[in-house]
């Protein structure tokens, strides 16, 4: 496995690759790996001959300095996760490479409506510094296929809506959450999570799974109603939105008759903020 610091670096290992007709895979992910990564990196050798997983910790995302501070970084642990996966090649820049301006240049392009819904609504400007940090990951990669985890959900839709916006020919692959036994998504972010924090988090996968199961006894008012019911007795947790919306606007849906529903769940869990989400139809 290739470890790679500069994109000229990268540029060079790729060229004769893609001279000869391989296909290129490009995996971004923040590190802090879990086996939803690892998910990512399987999927992409079904769709791609050469994988490259890039590891950056992108700081125009953050809206809250202290959550750039605290993200995991356990790069050794990362590095052999890769490459126990079979990954080919990790892109690792520092930040300088990435922003060789600085951090705070300009970007801003038009991502529609769903932009400012749900995680756009809490998080300002969140989806603004996904897509610029995934636009320079795509311009230094150029693959063919890159790979999202659904549990992003809306992000990924940003990320689609950034391919349109720039006309660029790369085919997005999404793949299924991936669960702990218990339900709970996979997320760096459960490294936070106390003990106590962790029993209380299943809340979020158990009231999706409530509206998966009950989509055809309910309304999708009494569904929402009653799904948002299972949060008011669990200490320790705050709801910040659950919505069953339509998954091409995220817009609340208006009918059961809606082809592409999903439902999305934010949350305060202890000191950690979560976010899961089901696809319904």
């Amino acid at each position: 496995m290739e470890i790679f610091k500069t994109k000229e670096a990268l540029k060079a290992y790729l060229k004769p690759l893609k001279a000869s007709g391989k296909k290129v895979a490009l995996v971004p992910t923040m590190g802090a790996l879990h086996n939803g990564h690892i998910s990512l990196i399987k999927l992409a050798q079904e769709n791609a001959d050469i994988i490259i997983c890039s590891i950056f910790v992108n700081p125009t995302q953050f809206t809250d300095p202290k959550d750039l501070e605290k993200y995991p970084r356990p790069i050794e642990h990362d590095l052999a996760m890769l490459n126990d996966a079979g990954c080919n090649g990790v892109f690792m820049p520092n930040v300088a490479e990435m922003y060789p301006s600085g951090a705070d240049e300009n970007w801003h392009i038009d991502l529609g409506k769903a932009e400012f819904l749900l995680e756009g609504e809490f998080r300002k400007g969140h989806y603004q510094g996904v897509t610029q940090i995934v636009k320079k990951l795509f311009d230094a990669v150029e693959p063919d296929v890159a790979m999202f985890g659904q549990k992003d959900f809306q992000q990924v839709l940003m990320i689609k809506n950034m391919l349109a916006h720039f006309k660029l020919p790369i085919k997005i692959i999404t793949c299924p959450i991936i669960r702990e036994d218990d339900g709970l998504a996979m997320s760096s972010r459960n490294i936070h999570l106390s003990e106590t924090d962790r029993k209380n988090a299943l809340v979020l996968s158990k009231s999706l799974q409530f509206v998966a199961d009950n989509f055809a006894s309910y309304s999708l008012n009494e569904l929402e109603k009653q799904a948002k019911s299972f949060y008011h007795n669990v200490e320790g947790v705050e709801l910040d939105y659950f919505t069953i919306a339509n998954g091409d606007t995220l817009e609340p849906s208006k009918s059961k008759d809606e082809s592409n529903l999903v439902a999305l769940v934010a949350a305060k869990v202890g000191n950690t903020r979560l976010i899961d989400n089901m696809i319904i139809k």
